[in-house]
């Protein structure tokens, strides 16, 4: 964990004349593009923002021993010379203590991985706000975008929420739909859905700071859970229908992966797609042209 330093021990609320300290919490792909655009807005002579911090996960082992690998925010902030905090567990008394700090004024978080205690939730001035690719209360949880294409929803997007104690629970400030074509994979949704979280956060900084964006109670009906991925739901059930398995591939691409076990060994399956009835039992490898 980074070195530890002197809590911050009283809430600050800023005057309505000077710039909101943002810390900004974040670990994947996903957050990246949402911190360039932070970046960018704090930059700005005019800005209404100063990226006082960026908290993400530490540094983590690469493998047959080479070294130790950054997240992509990491590698981000440190571009950037950001002051970086990386708790291994954002709950204890000492985390706490060094994300309140640098004094921050408003949390912003996209794919960070850990759950913010309350102890944080209750001493940040304007609150934390959460960018979730989803349109919630739909698929609340860890893994949103690969429940949609599993799902063969007809329609994404991103939720901007001010937290609570609940998972994926505070009311909605605002949010943007994005249509699905049926062909996308988890990837190539992810970077599409990262780019409308940054825009979106962007137009909404301020009418929130200046109370002008209204928080609206989620709906209590149409809620979904997605939950974390391990590397056996890769596993293709050939007792499902060809569709859903087809699905499956575009929404597991990347992790877990989708793969088959064969008399001849594990198969990988990177592409999918649905075909006419073959007359063989689900799961048969037949030929398919000269290959």
């Amino acid at each position: 964990m980074a070195r530890a330093r002197a809590p911050f021990a009283r809430r600050r609320t800023p005057s309505p004349d000077q710039r909101a300290r943002v810390v900004f919490l974040g670990s994947g792909a996903f957050a990246v593009p949402i911190l360039q655009a932070l970046l960018d807005q704090a930059s700005r002579a005019s800005s209404i923002v100063e990226l006082v911090a960026v908290v993400t996960a530490p540094d983590r082992p690469a493998g047959r021993g080479s070294g130790l690998r950054a997240v992509p925010v990491a590698r981000l902030a440190r571009e950037h010379g950001l002051a970086l905090i990386q708790p291994a567990r954002l709950r204890t008394p000492e985390s706490i203590a060094l994300v309140r700090d640098p004094g921050p004024d408003l949390g912003v978080l996209a794919d960070y991985g850990q759950i913010v205690p309350r102890g944080l939730l209750d001493t940040v001035a304007r609150g934390l706000l959460n960018l979730h690719p989803s349109l919630l209360p739909r698929h609340r949880g860890a893994t949103p975008i690969p429940a949609a294409i599993l799902a063969g929803d007809h329609e994404t997007g991103v939720s901007l929420f001010r937290m609570d104690a609940g998972l994926d629970t505070g009311p909605i400030l605002a949010q943007r739909s994005v249509p699905l074509m049926g062909t996308e994979t988890a990837p190539d949704l992810e970077a599409s859905l990262s780019n409308v979280a940054a825009e979106l956060l962007i137009e909404s900084l301020g009418p929130y700071l200046a109370g002008a964006l209204p928080a609206v109670p989620q709906p209590g009906e149409g809620m979904t859970l997605s939950r974390p991925l391990g590397r056996t739901d890769g596993h293709l059930d050939m007792t499902r229908t060809a569709a859903e398995l087809e699905r499956q591939v575009r929404a597991y691409l990347g992790w877990p992966g989708s793969f088959l076990e064969t008399q001849a060994g594990r198969l990988i399956v990177l592409a999918g797609s649905v075909g006419p009835a073959v007359p063989a039992p689900p799961g048969t490898l037949v030929a398919n042209g000269p290959g």
